[in-house]
């Protein structure tokens, strides 16, 4: 194709004709629990156009975000898991996919005997702006001049300051299910940040995708058919990590990648994979007398903030990279050591990262007056293991 393509309009279109008539081709085999599945309406399920099943590392009583939600599957599987002290937010922007999830929420709300799940009309790059109520704006202000265009503008102005769609810090989880390869490669970047925005300090992203072993080369980019069949708008396999590296994000995982590809094109290869992402490695570094011990298997691991841990070694960390390393992914890797008598926040001094090459006496956990002799009242120790 020449000229540019116009990749929102082109993932529109195919989407709205998938949302009355099923398409396999968008259809990546996925193994879902089917336990979820009942409750759902048969034509939810028939619409459902997923690679993954980002819903399995949600958990009980947590605000999840599902970007692209389509017919809803994903939301409605996640409002069982969240159960009724949760909440399942939906943001897609195709109306007749917004038309099949909101006309099947009430039915699995009786089914499982709560309601704990929205959906919003929104762009998953711009989750600011509620496309809902900016449609009933131009339903009742139509743009017909560069006065009215200015208008709305403000309009959408303060929905930004004063209603963002999605407000900053109020998610646990966000999850996506083959999605963000369809967004424009030049918005691809505002798309993470959006991510990491919305996301709660220590809240994680869990996004199911295609990957590429190979660049997509730009014909490929300009095909219609190929970018709204989740084909040429893939990440290259480093590429998927590295994005949510360069939005902030740290302790980066890739737990599923497909063995087998999807499909094949021109010799490249795609496939789903899943990758999930914390939120929550910003802060100030403040000495608490702390250490970690990293257990192996490797001789050596490196973190997102360029510390580095050698097996077997107690190394000196502030206290926000011992919170950190001390809850998941990390915390069956490392071993904590806590110093005997604890430092007062108030009286903490801040802490000069050496990149991990400070080692911890331990007579700096234990105190440097530390005297005490304690004997074992019996030759075994351990829950019973001979020392």
């Amino acid at each position: 194709m020449s000229g540019t393509l116009n990749t929102e309009s082109a993932v529109r279109d195919r989407y709205a004709a998938a949302a009355g008539q099923r398409e396999p081709e968008l259809c990546c085999p996925v193994d879902y629990d089917r336990q979820y599945l009942a409750v759902i309406p048969q034509e939810v399920i028939d619409r459902d156009y997923g690679c993954g099943d980002p819903s399995k590392y949600v958990r009980s009583g947590e605000t999840v975000l599902d970007l692209g939600s389509g017919g809803g599957k994903i939301c409605f599987i996640a409002a069982q898991v969240v159960g009724e002290t949760g909440r399942v937010i939906g943001v897609d922007m195709n109306d007749a996919m917004l038309q099949l999830a909101r006309e099947s929420q009430p039915v699995v709300a009786e089914a499982i005997g709560y309601d704990n799940v929205r959906f919003h009309k929104g762009k998953i790059q711009d989750l600011q702006i509620d496309r809902d109520r900016l449609d009933e704006y131009l339903k009742e202000n139509p743009v017909s001049d560069e006065s009215s265009l200015q208008a709305m503008e403000a309009f959408v102005t303060e929905l930004r300051s004063t209603a963002p769609m999605i407000p900053t810090d109020s998610i646990d989880v966000v999850v996506s299910n083959c999605v963000l390869n369809l967004v424009d490669p030049t918005e691809k970047e505002k798309l993470f940040a959006e991510i990491y925005r919305v996301l709660r300090p220590g809240g994680r992203a869990v996004i199911s995708d295609i990957v590429c072993d190979e660049p997509v080369p730009e014909h490929m980019q300009q095909d219609a058919e190929l970018w709204s069949g989740c084909l040429s708008g893939a990440f290259l396999e480093n590429e998927f990590i590295e994005a949510f590296q360069r939005a902030g994000f740290h302790g980066i995982e890739m737990p599923v990648l497909q063995a087998q590809p999807w499909q094949t094109v021109q010799g490249i290869e795609f496939r789903s994979a899943t990758v999930i992402a914390y939120k929550g490695k910003d802060g100030p570094c403040f000495e608490h007398n702390e250490a970690v011990i990293y257990r192996g298997p490797f001789c050596s691991v490196t973190d997102e903030l360029g510390h580095t841990f050698h097996r077997g070694v107690r190394t000196a960390v502030c206290r926000k990279t011992f919170h950190l390393l001390t809850k998941e992914p990390y915390s069956e890797f490392f071993i904590p050591v806590e110093p005997r008598v604890a430092i007062a926040p108030e009286e903490a001094e801040p802490f000069e990262c050496s990149g991990g090459v400070e080692l911890r006496s331990p007579r700096v956990t234990k105190g440097r007056d530390y005297k005490q002799t304690v004997l074992g009242e019996s030759d075994c120790c351990d829950g019973g293991g001979c020392c």
